[in-house]
């Protein structure tokens, strides 16, 4: 059979299999295994456990797990709470500076945990009661906070960033610094269009903004400050050369539960034990959805879909800006329906000869894919940060949360626009920092 017609085959089966109801890694495996037999014959599912545990077989993915014990901690704790009081006292004078303190609060905090769920739920639960306290309209509240949510998987500390970095082998430092500028574009991208909404409104304050003294300022800054010092020590470390990626995020970890049981009082062992709990559930949750891509890979490559599907995008005579856009909304689509780690797994081996063939940075690709994976947190079907904003606002309507998230969508695919003129943004601070790739 032509591998192009048995492409579209395999694409139709896991785009059923998925919608079914199984899990993607479960999917995956029902697909791999099914065109491996049907295709290759029942000795080629003989590799397949091979496969499955090789794919797993790296130092580099213990950074998953560790980093996100490292959020965990601190999603555990009154953190996210304590950044956005700080905040909003810093900016209570700034126009709008509620909605402000809020998305600046989400970029903080997403650094810190490197979850986008965590960020809207730690935030939102007493940022979006605040805003509406202060009558800023419900769809500039919930919306500011499922988008600010999304830039957990873009600014470093990013899991999406590691796995990005392992499908592709590419330097996960160099991925982690190409995140950082694009990732504060967007966030004054969001905080622009979050102050001309309510202007618009003719609703900024109800109620007029309190007024903090300088002690008022000053007294929480001791229990954010540290945190704030162990994510500028951890990118040091990882940057100066002191340890690996993995020896970073393990030393991190440790440093974010010590200070959360020693700051804000951690000290009793079901709360401890829930954070280990929590953070090896999600974790093997993540990497039994990497075995599963690579062994979806392996079928992939084996039947020749992927390098017959390669060779025929780049015989397309157009473009390469026009091969970009096509991706772009290849992404996005798929971005709908599957999480990040799955698109990353899923397209990795087949889009990466491509984007060498047409000249384009793999770093700066690894933006534009994860902008485009932040689209997908905050539109249905899945939209995963919706659901969450919906869960802990439970007065706000999907709908309102989903029209409020919608502008927040066309400032990503500005950034993406802005990212395809000056890719340098991306490139910029890993070429300064690490020399040119």
């Amino acid at each position: 059979m032509d591998p192009l017609v048995l492409g579209g085959l395999v694409a139709v089966a896991t785009i059923v299999i998925l919608f079914s109801g199984v899990s993607v890694a479960v999917g995956l495996l029902i697909v791999a295994a099914a065109f491996l037999l049907i295709f290759d014959g029942s000795r080629s599912l003989e590799m397949m456990p091979e496969i499955f545990f090789a794919d797993l077989n790296s130092f580099t993915i213990l950074s998953i797990p560790m980093f996100i014990i490292m959020g965990a901690a601190i999603a555990s704790t009154r953190a996210g709470a304590d950044l956005f009081e700080a905040l909003e006292r810093w900016l209570t004078r700034v126009p709008g500076g509620l909605v402000v303190s809020n998305l600046g609060a989400c970029a903080l905090f997403s650094a810190m945990s490197g979850s986008s769920p965590a960020t809207c739920a730690a935030i939102g639960k007493m940022g979006i009661p605040e805003m509406q306290k202060r009558g800023y309209p419900d769809g500039v509240a919930a919306g500011a906070i499922a988008a600010g949510g999304t830039l957990g998987i873009l600014i470093p500390p990013s899991v999406t960033m590691i796995v990005y970095g392992i499908a592709t082998e590419t330097s996960i430092g160099r991925l982690f610094l190409a995140g950082v500028m694009p990732g504060i574009m967007l966030m004054l991208l969001f905080m622009a269009w979050a102050i001309y909404a309510t202007w618009r409104s003719g609703n900024i304050a109800v109620l007029s903004p309190r007024h903090y003294s300088l002690r008022e300022k000053f007294e929480i800054l001791p229990r954010i400050v540290p945190f704030l010092v162990v994510i500028l020590g951890v990118l040091y470390v990882m940057y100066g050369g002191i340890a690996t990626t993995s020896e970073t995020a393990a030393v991190g970890a440790v440093l974010c539960l010590g200070m959360a049981i020693v700051i804000y009082k951690m000290w009793n062992p079901r709360a401890i034990w829930a954070v280990l709990r929590d953070s090896t559930r999600e974790s093997v949750m993540i990497l039994f959805i990497m075995a599963a891509a690579g062994v979806f890979a392996y079928m992939m490559s084996s039947l020749f879909i992927t390098q017959t599907i390669a060779q025929w995008i780049a015989g397309l005579d157009v473009n390469r800006w026009v091969l970009m856009g096509i991706i772009n909304l290849f992404l996005l689509v798929a971005g709908f329906f599957l999480p990040p780690v799955a698109v990353i797994l899923m397209t990795a081996p087949i889009l990466l000869p491509i984007l060498d063939a047409a000249q384009f940075d793999p770093y700066w690709f690894a933006v534009i894919l994860t902008i485009n994976m932040e689209i997908g947190l905050i539109t249905p079907p899945v939209g995963l940060n919706l659901f969450v904003i919906n869960s802990i606002a439970p007065k706000i309507s999907l709908k309102t949360i989903l029209w409020g998230s919608a502008p927040f969508v066309g400032c990503m695919i500005l950034a993406i626009v802005i990212l395809c003129f000056v890719p340098e943004i991306a490139t910029w601070l890993p070429d300064l920092v690490m020399g040119p790739s």
